[in-house]
């Protein structure tokens, strides 16, 4: 069944659609990392500085996100990609808990923390390995240090992504917004180009954002039950 009043629809996700799976976010690391500013630990220059620290920090990470598994909000996206004919989901999640529950048209604006990307050649693989074979792990091709294909702090963000997320803002019919701060740059342009091109903007957040003057919508709540409860007021 395909509901094609709601094409084209475009949803961006944020943290909030991640938290009830319990993948960490920078904020509150706690444990070895309580001496360490995570921010500090996600830059160029900390990896230019203490390679080792900074993959010390990801193991870390990984291993932890590794225990993760998609919650209901990630499986309900998945089946809505399946009943549209034209649907994206760009996401500022590095988890890759979309992929995991099943989503295909997924939009990584920064990067994924099971990916990495040679630091020399620019190669780029996936690894699901936890614990990961090597302390500090190189290229298959070239043997150069790898690094995680993550936009860190200070980064631009991959341009193709980006222009491939604002194109399909641009003509969206229906955009949702979901567990996202909405005061991240770029990221938070893209519900604004969305607005400004006549979709209706429908925001799923427990709290007020920059954003929730522009929305059509504002769900105030989780993003579990809040998306559950829009899909079954629009589903014939």
């Amino acid at each position: 069944m395909t509901n094609s009043a709601l094409d084209p629809l475009v949803v961006l996700t944020g943290a909030g659609i991640s938290a009830a799976s319990g993948v960490p976010t920078y904020r509150g690391v706690g444990g070895f990392w309580q001496n360490y500013r995570a921010q500090d630990l996600a830059t160029p220059e900390a990896f230019q500085h203490d390679p080792a620290l900074v993959w010390r920090f990801y193991h870390w990470r990984r291993n932890l996100v590794h225990q993760c598994k998609p919650n209901q909000a990630h499986y309900l996206l998945a089946s809505i990609e399946d009943k549209l004919e034209d649907f994206v989901l760009i996401t500022q999640n590095v988890d890759g808990l979309h992929q995991a529950a099943d989503s295909r048209r997924v939009i990584e604006l920064h990067g994924s923390i099971w990916r990495l990307k040679c630091t020399k050649c620019e190669n780029r693989w996936m690894d699901l390995t936890v614990p990961m074979k090597e302390d500090l792990p190189t290229c298959p091709k070239c043997g150069a240090l790898a690094r995680p294909d993550i936009i860190w702090f200070g980064e631009p963000l991959n341009a193709e992504d980006l222009e491939r997320a604002y194109f399909a803002a641009g003509r969206s019919r229906f955009m949702l917004v979901i567990g996202t701060s909405s005061v991240v740059q770029p990221a938070a342009q893209i519900p604004i180009i969305a607005h400004e091109a006549g979709a209706r903007l429908i925001e799923i957040n427990p709290e007020i954002t920059p954003l929730t003057a522009f929305a059509d919508v504002h769900l105030r709540g989780s993003a579990i039950s809040q998306l559950a409860l829009w899909w079954e007021s629009i589903s014939p």
